[in-house]
């Protein structure tokens, strides 16, 4: 582990729901909850606001609407957070040429590597300058972590939540660990951390006083030694700017096509119970389940989901698809269905997914969804009475302008009429077909990118 704390985490605050406050001006300050907003849908990030009602990611949406009736529920719009992950990854590479995203909303970033930071006053420095620089081009808050370590720095982050910054000092982490919740160190999950706690471990400290040798008998030789190496801040992995892709699936074409929901479920079952079994036989785990599903008219859409750690287990990537499943319109028939796992790595944190039966689990909810529309599949082919209008998703119309639609059903849909830069907007109702009104692309978050924004 090195001597400064050249080591930076970001993590943008709430993200999805933050974008969608500023995109949003009627919205700022009030509860946000976005995700699936389906039967069966899950919390995927959740406002502050709404975090004060005991919502938060991974819950069962059906649970959040109980404790925040009167929240604002949205659908994802990942076109609008790809936009901005990619602006706050480009202020990041601007610093250093290690850089090692980790999700949409979270980097790690060795400072060192790019002469952005050689001691604290530096590193603090930058770190000051990374929050205000993510906020003049982005309108979002990120919080910050600096340590020497990946783990540390890490830690610092979630300590700086919301918009702040932390920096533990080298030489203080053994003091500033000691004293935390065992949950604390990554990879220790509710089983992990029952199990400890039966045997008298709730602390770092007392994990650390326990040995290496009784964490070993306790958790078995990997994960024992692991967790020891971490309960003394001990931490050398490096920051990897180039992550392997590869991924591990399997796929199926129908001669004919499936057009029972029951059937494409089973389908999808079998499919993830072969791709577990490919997995495994290679000796491999992964973080990211992906749905594939080529629809009846050549259009192809992926969906997935990424957990808080790799797993091999069978059950985990069936729920994990199926809840995928979910969030696809399979009403005109499947022509292709696959499931695949990426991600990968050699290990699995099988503690991160003990409740994996639980409708909410240990999974992170932070859904990465891409549509790929294939040759002839645009959205003018498909006529006005069919047109799903999703909670959140932009509009304009022809009279009104741009706006967001508030919610939708019998033949209605309610659209109020803002933009980010205007004043809380007037809310008015259409019929679902009204020919005036149409799908748009999302508007920047901030005035001034508005000439770079690509055309709809």
């Amino acid at each position: 582990m090195r001597t400064a704390p050249t080591i930076l985490h970001l993590d943008m605050d709430a993200f999805f729901a933050s974008a969608e406050q500023a995109s949003k001006p009627s919205l700022r300050g009030k509860a946000v909850v976005v995700g699936g907003l389906g039967p069966r849908g899950v919390v995927s990030t959740c406002s502050y606001e709404a975090r004060v009602f005991g919502v938060h990611s991974a819950m069962p949406m059906a649970q959040a609407r109980r404790l925040a009736p009167n929240a604002a529920y949205l659908v994802p719009r990942f076109g609008i957070y790809r936009e901005v992950s990619e602006q706050v990854m480009g202020l990041l590479q601007a610093l250093s040429p290690l850089v090692e995203p980790l999700s949409l909303d979270e980097a790690f970033v060795d400072l060192e590597a790019g002469e952005a930071a050689w001691d604290e006053a530096s590193a603090r420095l930058t770190g000051v300058k990374l929050r205000a620089d993510i906020r003049a081009v982005t309108g979002l808050t990120g919080s910050v972590g600096l340590a020497a370590s990946k783990m540390l720095a890490k830690i610092a982050s979630e300590q700086a939540k919301p918009d702040g910054l932390v920096l533990i000092e080298p030489g203080t982490e053994r003091a500033l660990l000691g004293p935390m919740p065992v949950r604390t160190l990554p990879g220790v999950g509710p089983a992990t951390g029952d199990h400890l706690r039966r045997a008298g471990i709730t602390t770092v400290q007392e994990l650390a006083e326990a040995g290496e040798d009784e964490l070993v008998r306790l958790l078995g030789k990997s994960h024992g030694h692991a967790l020891y190496a971490m309960a003394l801040a001990r931490d050398d992995r490096p920051v990897v700017a180039e992550r392997e892709t590869k991924s591990v699936s399997v796929e199926d074409t129908y001669d004919v096509d499936i057009h029972d929901r029951v059937r494409v479920g089973l389908e999808v079952q079998r499919l993830a119970d072969r791709c577990v079994q490919r997995l495994r036989g290679a000796g491999l785990s992964g973080r990211t389940i992906v749905l594939k599903v080529r629809r009846y008219d050549f259009s192809t859409l992926t969906r997935s989901e990424t957990l808080r750690g790799p797993t091999d287990d069978p059950g985990v990537v069936r729920e994990a698809a199926a809840r995928l499943l979910e969030s696809v319109d399979t009403t005109g028939g499947v022509r292709l269905l696959g499931v695949g796992v990426s991600g990968l790595a050699d290990y699995t944190q099988e503690d991160l997914f003990a409740q994996a039966q639980a409708a909410a689990g240990e999974l992170a909810a932070q859904e990465h969804m891409e549509e790929e529309v294939a040759e002839g599949a645009v959205e003018e082919q498909v006529p006005l009475t069919e047109r799903r209008w999703s909670a959140g998703h932009d509009v304009r119309h022809a009279e009104f302008g741009h706006g967001w639609v508030q919610g939708s059903g019998l033949g209605r849909v309610t659209v109020r009429f803002e933009t980010p830069y205007s004043e809380p907007g007037r809310v008015r109702t259409f019929r679902a077909d009204d020919p005036g009104l149409e799908p748009a692309e999302p508007l920047p978050l901030v005035a001034e990118t508005v000439g770079h924004h690509r055309e709809g």
